[in-house]
Formats: C-alpha cells, sequence, structure tokens
C-alpha cells in the first residue's frame, strides 16, 4: 500500500509505502530518482546474484531505471518506508534557491567505485536525518501534505540540504550527479528501451549521436559496452521471471528478447554458473535458498 502526497509533475512527490506481506522480488522501473528511509523492516536490492541489504534507520538513494528489491515485514509487522521522488529539474530548482537564497557552498568533490558502478547508495541515518523522516511520517499520518504543495515542496528542500550539508560522500555525490539534464535524457532513453529489439545505430540515433559517439557515452554512463550491458540487465530480469512466476524457460526467454531458447540459456549459464532451469529449481529448494542467501554479499554501507 502507498500513500502519495503529489501527482504534480512540476512537484516533488513524496510516499509512504506499507507493505503488510512478503511479496518476493519484484521488478521496478523508476521514471524519478528516489531517496527513501526505511522506518521498519528490512529491504534488499538485487544485482544479479549479488544481495544488498537495507535496515531500518538506514536512508538510500535510489537511481531511474531499473530495480529489483524485496520488502521485508518484521516481527508481525508490516514493513513501512517514506520515499521522495524528484526529476532534475526540480533537483536543479532546490540546488539554485539554496546556493543565491543563503548562499550555500555546494560542492562535489567525492570519487568512489560505488559512486559509478551502483545506481544505488545505502547510508545509516544520522540522528537530524531520523528525526525529519520523523516528522514526514507525522504529516503523512495527519495528511498535511495533500492540500498543501508548497509545504512539500518546503520538505523536499529542507532534505536535500541535510544532505548536501554532509562531508562528501557518494549519497551526497550521486544526488549532486542528477542535475545534469544531458545524463538524464541519455540514460533515459536507455532505459525505455532495454527489452526492445533495437539495434545500437537505432539507440545512437534516437540519442542524436553518431555511433562512435554513442559508444563512448553509453560506456561512461553504464561502465560497460552497450552489448554486454543490455544482456545483462535482460538476464538480471529473467532471473527475477525465473523465481517469481510459473512461465516456462521459452516463455521467459521470448519475453527478456532472447527468442532463441539454446542462445538463452548459455547466456543465463555463462552469467549465474546455472541453467535456468537448475537455478530456478536450486532457488525453490528451502535449503539451498538459504544456502545460497548467506554466500551473497552482506549489507553494503557507503562511508
Amino acid at each position: 500500500m502507498a500513500s502519495r502526497t503529489s501527482s504534480s509533475q512540476q512537484q516533488p512527490m513524496i510516499v509512504k509505502y506499507v507493505q503488510p506481506y512478503r511479496n518476493g522480488i519484484q521488478a521496478h522501473n523508476l521514471t524519478r530518482h528516489g531517496i527513501g528511509y526505511l522506518l521498519r523492516g528490512k529491504k534488499y536490492i538485487y544485482y544479479g546474484d549479488v544481495r544488498h541489504e537495507i535496515n531500518r534507520g538506514d536512508v538510500f538513494y535510489l537511481n531511474t531505471g531499473p530495480h529489483y528489491m524485496e520488502d521485508i515485514p518484521e516481527n508481525g509487522k508490516p514493513f513501512e518506508q517514506i520515499v521522495f521522488y524528484y526529476t532534475p529539474e526540480q533537483l536543479a530548482r532546490i540546488l539554485s534557491n539554496l546556493s543565491i537564497s543563503y548562499q550555500l557552498n555546494i560542492t562535489n568533490d567525492h570519487s568512489c567505485a560505488n559512486c559509478y558502478q551502483q545506481t544505488h547508495v545505502i547510508y545509516p541515518a544520522w540522528n537530524t536525518l531520523k528525526n525529519f523522516f520523523s516528522t514526514i511520517n507525522q504529516y503523512i499520518r495527519d495528511d498535511l501534505f495533500s492540500q498543501d504543495e508548497t509545504a512539500e515542496n518546503i520538505k523536499m528542500t529542507e532534505l536535500i540540504y541535510l544532505l548536501i550539508k554532509q562531508p562528501e560522500c557518494c549519497l551526497k555525490s550521486k544526488i549532486l550527479d542528477n542535475v545534469d539534464l544531458n545524463k538524464e535524457n541519455f540514460e533515459q532513453i536507455i532505459n525505455a528501451h532495454i527489452f526492445d529489439s533495437i539495434s545500437i545505430e537505432e539507440l545512437a540515433a534516437k540519442c542524436n549521436r553518431s555511433l562512435t559517439s554513442f559508444k563512448k557515452e553509453f560506456k561512461r554512463h553504464f561502465y560497460e559496452p552497450p552489448h554486454k550491458w543490455f544482456i545483462k540487465q535482460r538476464l538480471m530480469h529473467s532471473r527475477l521471471l525465473l523465481i517469481s512466476t510459473n512461465k516456462s524457460i521459452s516463455e521467459i526467454g521470448n519475453e527478456c528478447n532472447f527468442p532463441n531458447t539454446s542462445h538463452f540459456i548459455k547466456l543465463f549459464k555463462k552469467e549465474y554458473h546455472l541453467t535456468p532451469a537448475n537455478y530456478r529449481s536450486r532457488h525453490n529448494n528451502p535449503a539451498a535458498a538459504e544456502t545460497r542467501r548467506s554466500q551473497t554479499k552482506a549489507t553494503v554501507r557507503t562511508e
């Protein structure tokens, strides 16, 4: 269940999610950037077979594009999180206001492998930020945002202020990187065509780039060549379908743009070291699944 506070594309959107049951891994394709806070429960973000864990009291950032996530209720109580969604234009307006009206010196000097290779950041919230989200939770309970978009915009501004006043870190760096509108438009076009039968040449044309320029820019944004990145994204989605649906291997291959089932099986085995059928069987075996979970990457925090 989600409580939305605004439908205007000109405004940031604050959403509270309440999930009473464990629904398994879900695919989400975000069209806005998100900054969230976990009020209760546990959240997993999956990249291939690597699982990143978000715990109660953590703040997290999600880039636009596809994400595979699982929300876990806690001791019989619903999973709860609050997420602020925003566009680069909205963020730019907020940063301009902070810079001009309050003479805030905004810097972005942080750089590390996590910033470049991951589309999310997980960070333990400090006391001021915890108190901020506690106030937001009360605002939502009292339904104070739905009738007052100004209050919503003010709270988004306050959140950005609290985050960019932190020392240089992955969280701050990811947020400030969102102001690049050219980068945003490029990535939106790519994410919109992950499962389409479209050539690299056609994608380059959609992005108004020559083929050489497109390949260079693609690697700068996604850190891999186009063909390799698209294969990986499609395999990640096929993995979700294998463990969350009863669809046949060929149906899943077709859905993920692998019309040749034998080729799909070969690519899947190369990526995950198991055939799709064996992967599904292993995941559906509780003992094997627990072993797999214990071998995946534990909590990822950025310091």
